[in-house]
C-alpha cells in the first residue's frame, strides 16, 4: 500500500546530532520540509557514500527549508561511534536517528524483517507531516542527493502553485502544466 499522501505515524526516537543526543518525534516534522533517509546499517560500505552526499548538499537543502534525518536500526550510541571514528561520517551535521525498536522503519514500510535492517528508502515529507515522494532502492544501489533536490523543488512548486504540475525532467524555472480537458491526448 502506498504511503504517498499519508501522514507520518507517531514516533519518538533518540538521535545523534552535532555532538549531542537529541529527541526526535513526528511533531518535529511539522512546519518544515523533511527528508528521511533510511539505510541498512552503520559501519558499512554504500551507506557512508550516500550520507556524505547528503551532507555535501545539506546547505542547499537547508536553503530550501528542508531538514534531513538519516535513520537506521542501529542505536544513537552506534551513530555517535561511527561519527567519531569515520572521517566521512564525522562531517555529518544532520540528525542520525536510531531505530533499534524498528518502529520507524516498520511505519515507513522499509524494514527487512528477516534481517532486522532498513532498506534504502528516501521520503520527502511536507510541512504538514504528509509524505509526498518515496524512493526505495535495493541494498547495492546508492542514491544521489542532487536528484532528491530536484524532487523537493518540484514538490514545493506544486504545493505553492495549486492547479499546476511538474512534467518529467522538470527543472526549477521550467515549464509546468495545468491539467485540463484541453490537454487530454495532446501531450
Amino acid at each position: 500500500m502506498s504511503l504517498i499522501g499519508k501522514e507520518v505515524k507517531p514516533f519518538a526516537a533518540k538521535a545523534f546530532k552535532n555532538g549531542e543526543f537529541i529527541d526526535v518525534t513526528n511533531e518535529d516534522l511539522k512546519g518544515q520540509w523533511s527528508v528521511f533517509c533510511f539505510y541498512p546499517a552503520d559501519f558499512t560500505f554504500v551507506c557512508p557514500t550516500e550520507l556524505e552526499d547528503l551532507q555535501n548538499h545539506y546547505a542547499e537543502l537547508k536553503e530550501l527549508g528542508v531538514e534531513v534525518y538519516s535513520i537506521s536500526t542501529d542505536t544513537h550510541f552506534t551513530h555517535k561511534g561511527w561519527h567519531d571514528s569515520s572521517e566521512t561520517i564525522g562531517k555529518i551535521e544532520y540528525a542520525m536517528i536510531g531505530d533499534p525498536s524498528q518502529t520507524i522503519s516498520r511505519n515507513f514500510e522499509v524494514l527487512n524483517e528477516e534481517e532486522g535492517l532498513a532498506d534504502r528508502g528516501t521520503f520527502i515529507i511536507d510541512p504538514d507531516g504528509v509524505i509526498q515522494a518515496v524512493e526505495i532502492n535495493a541494498g547495492g544501489i546508492g542514491r544521489d542527493a542532487s536528484t532528491l533536490i530536484n524532487k523537493i523543488k518540484a514538490a514545493q512548486y506544486v504545493r505553492n502553485n495549486p492547479g499546476e504540475v511538474c512534467p518529467a525532467k522538470w527543472q526549477e524555472g521550467g515549464k509546468t502544466l495545468k491539467p485540463s480537458l484541453d490537454l487530454v491526448g495532446k501531450i
